[in-house]
């Protein structure tokens, strides 16, 4: 019976950190909403310490669960500084895991409430959260012809004459990498072939309108690219073919995580 129990609350490890985060998002985002109110008649950049402070204690709680309570083992390599820049962090999309290890990286360099991220379009309609994002300098995007390049620059031209810190993150390739999914990535290779760029095997062709826009509107306050691969045990079988990676449901199965970074100057 004992063992049975403990296998059981092995199994349901990961509700407790998405209890704890999801019951405490509504007072989290009360709170930002009371200080985005008594800050209107504020310059900007009063807000967006504080907010950029608000998301840091909450991107903590996130960490603290991920880093001490999943079990998962997290090896990182390479060039990371130990002092805040403003970058943009370029990284292969594979998991619903993947914006975390962005986290771990920054909060390594006292810049977690500083990270922002260019999303899908979709997203915005997350409760709580879809709204949020984008007042912390989140950006989204939709694609091919629905892009809207000026709407993009304008907001990354207002962050920038501030003088806000930014931690831009990109997934370029917009979609997860899903080798079940053979249908996305034989029509993203497709598509690479007809566009004379090179077929690449284990990532889909990235799409390049919001990064190109990003680099173009960011190129004279960037201090450095961070040019990030991650990768997660169990994710190739037995016969060397690649598996889907982990998702966060799947973090009690203790994974472990590789992320190298390049940092580009």
């Amino acid at each position: 019976m004992l063992l049975s129990l403990v296998l059981h609350m092995h199994s349901v490890r990961c509700v407790l950190p998405a209890a704890v985060l999801l019951g405490t998002a509504p007072t989290y985002v009360l709170v930002w909403g009371a200080w985005r109110l008594l800050s209107a008649l504020l310059p900007s950049r009063f807000y967006q310490a504080v907010d950029d402070r608000l998301y840091c204690v909450y991107q903590s709680m996130v960490l603290f669960f991920f880093e001490n309570y999943t079990g998962v083992q997290i090896l990182l390599y390479g060039d990371l500084p130990k002092n805040k820049e403003n970058i943009i962090y370029l990284a292969n999309h594979q998991s619903t895991v993947d914006w975390i290890i962005a986290d771990i990286l920054a909060v390594r360099q006292s810049a977690l409430g500083h990270v922002r991220y260019v999303l899908k379009d979709g997203l915005k309609w997350l409760p709580l959260y879809g709204c949020y994002f984008s007042q912390h300098g989140g950006i989204y995007v939709k694609r091919s012809a629905k892009f809207n390049e000026n709407q993009m620059r304008k907001k990354l031209q207002r962050y920038i004459n501030a003088g806000t810190p930014m931690y831009l993150v990109i997934f370029p390739e917009g979609t997860r990498y899903n080798p079940e999914l053979t249908k996305v990535i034989s029509a993203s290779q497709a598509f690479a072939a007809q566009e004379g760029l090179p077929v690449l095997k284990h990532v889909l062709t990235p799409r390049i309108k919001a990064t190109h826009v990003a680099f173009d509107s960011m190129k004279d306050y960037l201090d450095a690219v961070y040019d990030v691969t991650v990768a997660f045990e169990g994710s190739v079988d037995d016969k060397g073919q690649r598996k889907e990676a982990p998702s966060m449901a799947a973090l009690d199965m203790e994974p472990a995580c590789l992320a190298r970074l390049s940092r580009i100057s």
